[in-house]
């Protein structure tokens, strides 16, 4: 999502929850993953539901509190852990019947007016944007990477036209002092005098860094794969995203494995019966008008959905290759 600046008047929906719910068709039972947990919007409507049982993931402990109300009132049938979701084969599913995954990959609205997290640019500090469970933050980012590093990070992940002059000012101010949040958006609006944009001229830059911070590439990848790997024949993958990157990848994921072919090309082409997935929908399902007059914070949305058609658990994907680059830009972190 958008490093956006908020006011008060917001208040927190569960985007697409119609859509999320016509899709997964939770009236017939089972349980579901909602691997983004957040303020349990999905969740919450899910176990309206009475022989359905769900299983929160959130790497965000502050959702614990949620977590913790929801507990007293279905202890039977909800669990909470915190934990990241390219872990979810970390989970005991040995007797779970896996109906529906889910993805939502905004941050709800608790996570963007938190001045500690520092998602927006209006956040007053230091710098952070640690979702959970992280090895550094935003702050070691902008004051330690060279120049060279954080180019690559604002180019790749914000897709920043003004990526080297920016990081550049950046290595140059440092030397000076300690680079905070608002020292950041400074640095950023003195390099980009002209801005013929509808965003922020700090948009592109702090979401680049936040994907960066929070390795959202390679978790999301894992997290589509290992989700697949435990749904059930028949079950549901959704996941609602909210940028170009997100989408791309998801949507090749999707794709790739719909298709009756091989999809490594490393492997010999393998002639199935079926593909793995199924996808009824080519093209992603976005807010409706009403929607976006209530919630003007989904304008972004996009969620796409697959059905898995066996009950396969191994299977080869080309898509760590797909986005290779990406995951090697990522991997400055480990530098930290």
């Amino acid at each position: 999502m958008e490093a956006t600046i908020l006011s008060d008047k917001y208040n927190h929906y569960p985007v697409l929850l119609k859509e999320i719910i016509s899709i997964i068709s939770p009236q017939y039972g089972g349980t579901f993953i909602d691997c983004t947990f957040g303020q349990g919007g999905y969740t919450k409507e899910i176990l309206k539901f009475s022989n359905t049982r769900v299983i929160a993931v959130d790497r965000d402990i502050e959702s614990k509190k949620i977590a913790d109300q929801i507990t007293k009132n279905f202890e039977d049938r909800f669990l909470f852990k915190n934990m990241k979701f390219s872990q979810l084969k970390n989970l005991k599913l040995k007797n779970e019947n896996i109906k529906g995954v889910l993805f939502d990959l905004g941050y709800s609205l608790n996570q963007m007016k938190d001045q500690k997290k520092g998602l927006s640019f209006s956040s007053k500090g230091q710098l952070n944007m640690k979702l959970g469970l992280n090895n550094f933050s935003a702050k070691e980012v902008i004051n330690k990477l060279t120049f060279n590093d954080l180019q690559k990070i604002f180019k790749y992940f914000g897709d920043e036209k003004d990526s080297k002059k920016i990081a550049n000012k950046i290595v140059k101010e440092r030397v000076k002092y300690e680079i905070s949040t608002h020292d950041l958006v400074n640095i950023i609006d003195s390099v980009k005098k002209r801005n013929n944009s509808k965003i922020h001229k700090s948009t592109k830059v702090f979401q680049a860094i936040r994907i960066f911070v929070n390795r959202e590439i390679s978790e999301l990848i894992n997290g589509l794969i290992n989700a697949t790997k435990i749904l059930k024949k028949d079950g549901v993958l959704a996941v609602v995203t909210f940028h170009s990157l997100e989408d791309k990848i998801v949507k090749y994921f999707f794709r790739s494995l719909s298709e009756n072919k091989s999809i490594s090309r490393y492997q010999p082409k393998i002639t199935q019966s079926e593909p793995l997935l199924y996808m009824t929908e080519r093209k992603p399902i976005i807010p409706s008008k009403q929607e976006l007059n209530e919630n003007i914070l989904s304008r972004s949305a996009k969620l796409r959905f697959v059905i898995k058609k066996k009950n396969f658990y191994n299977f080869d994907s080309d898509i760590f290759e797909k986005f290779k680059s990406f995951i090697e830009v990522e991997n400055i972190g480990n530098k930290l």
